[in-house]
């Protein structure tokens, strides 16, 4: 008997009507995956890629973890990156971060939280790194910037990795954007210029 009935019926019911408004869909998306889009975002339930950037299935290829992080031993994301430019060729990576990010709440609360808080380590490096301009700030306002400066720290990171040097230096045209997302008016924000080539 299968489990989660509700969502096996979803499941059925999305596909009916998918083929409705289109009956070549799934044959389509199942010969191609040539997305120009590679998002590295939160994993939070309430950031789906393909939803806010109005994007169908096939045209964004994703990577999600706690708090947007791009970590230089994170072997998931480098994989992930790996794929995405050398064999996807994607043209544009998006490191989108939320405001009300549980991460970044977590990193600064000052409360033990197990073996996530070795991860969140590398969001207070840049709450420290920050410290002068966070400390006027206080509540949500603080939290916010703070969500802003990490997703521009990680976008940095990304810049500095040897799958984006290698592909830059090859002559690959690739943009690196930094953009935080609102879940309260639903909007996308980029947050500093766009990263082009090497730092």
């Amino acid at each position: 008997m299968p489990t989660l009935p509700h969502l096996i019926e979803s499941n059925r019911k999305w596909v009916q009507d998918t083929l409705a408004e289109d009956p070549s869909f799934f044959e389509k998306l199942s010969t191609q995956q040539e997305p120009q889009y590679l998002w590295i975002g939160c994993s939070d339930s309430r950031v789906p890629a393909n939803q806010i950037t109005g994007l169908a299935p096939g045209e964004v290829f994703v990577h999600r973890n706690i708090a947007n992080m791009v970590v230089h031993t994170d072997l998931n994301l480098l994989s992930v990156l790996h794929y995405a430019v050398n064999v996807l060729q994607v043209k544009h990576i998006m490191v989108v971060g939320h405001y009300g990010c549980g991460g970044v709440r977590a990193a600064v609360d000052g409360k033990n939280h197990g073996l996530i808080d070795n991860w969140l380590r590398h969001i207070q490096d840049v709450e420290s790194f920050h410290i002068e301009e966070l400390k006027p700030l206080d509540g949500e306002a603080r939290l916010d910037r703070l969500c802003e400066l990490n997703v521009r720290a990680q976008a940095d990171n990304l810049s500095r990795t040897s799958v984006m040097q290698e592909a830059w230096a090859r002559g690959e045209d690739i943009e690196i954007h930094a953009w935080v997302y609102s879940l309260k008016d639903g909007h996308l924000r980029p947050l500093q210029n766009v990263i082009t080539g090497p730092k």
